[in-house]
């Protein structure tokens, strides 16, 4: 399969949550940062929810026909050499116009995204891609972005269940996670990986390096094959 380097990068406390809010508050917010840097993956996918409340502005797109797409096809409104990318499955976010930014957004939806909605992002230059019937094809998206958009290294820096999507699809090649040094306890909060099925067996990894800093935090790296 011809598809990008994948590194899930994210932080988190001891105890394994990752809500935003919390881990900003924690010792080693600065060397989820650097690391971000230091593995080298300019281009970054965020989920519906991460872009929601830190990308986009909250707002969503209005649209006048219910009209969807119905078929795999992708729309390359900007050539750059990196993205930020958005996983949202219904082409539900507001986006501003994109025209000339030096890291332009690209959409990834499925195929029940409306032409409206897709036809919107178009005049904005934001690019996109549409894949599955129901539900995105993670890896068939990865292989239009290998293929058409020329990303060959990315990081997935969204929440639990973007991540424990990407990892179910077997798409994750290294695990990249920065530990602050501080617990959370709270319940009901997301964690690195979420709602794999029931029954799934763990995923097998392989450690790759283990760094400390003098903030407390610990940089761990897997591979996972």
């Amino acid at each position: 399969m011809n598809k990008p380097y994948i590194i899930c990068h994210m932080m988190m406390s001891i105890d394994g949550r990752i809500d935003c809010g919390m881990t900003a508050q924690l010792k080693g917010n600065s060397t989820y940062y650097s690391t971000l840097s230091a593995i080298d993956a300019p281009t970054r996918i965020s989920g519906r929810v991460t872009a929601q409340t830190e990308l986009s502005g909250g707002q969503h797109f209005a649209s006048a026909s219910a009209t969807p797409l119905g078929k795999e096809a992708f729309g390359k409104n900007a050539s750059a050499a990196s993205y930020n990318i958005v996983m949202d499955t219904k082409g539900t976010l507001l986006w501003g116009n994109d025209g000339g930014a030096s890291q332009p957004h690209l959409i990834i939806t499925s195929e029940q995204a409306t032409k409206e909605y897709l036809h919107d992002l178009d005049s904005k230059g934001i690019s996109w891609i549409a894949t599955g019937k129901e539900h995105i094809d993670l890896a068939r998206a990865m292989e239009i972005l290998a293929e058409q958009f020329g990303v060959d290294r990315l990081a997935i820096v969204g929440g639990g269940k973007i991540n424990g999507g990407f990892l179910d699809a077997g798409l994750i090649d290294e695990i990249s996670i920065v530990i602050g040094p501080g617990a959370d306890g709270r319940v009901n909060q997301p964690s690195l990986f979420d709602g794999r099925p029931a029954g799934r067996r763990p995923i097998d990894l392989k450690l790759k390096d283990v760094q400390s800093f003098d903030d407390g935090a610990v940089w761990l790296r897997y591979l996972t094959k």
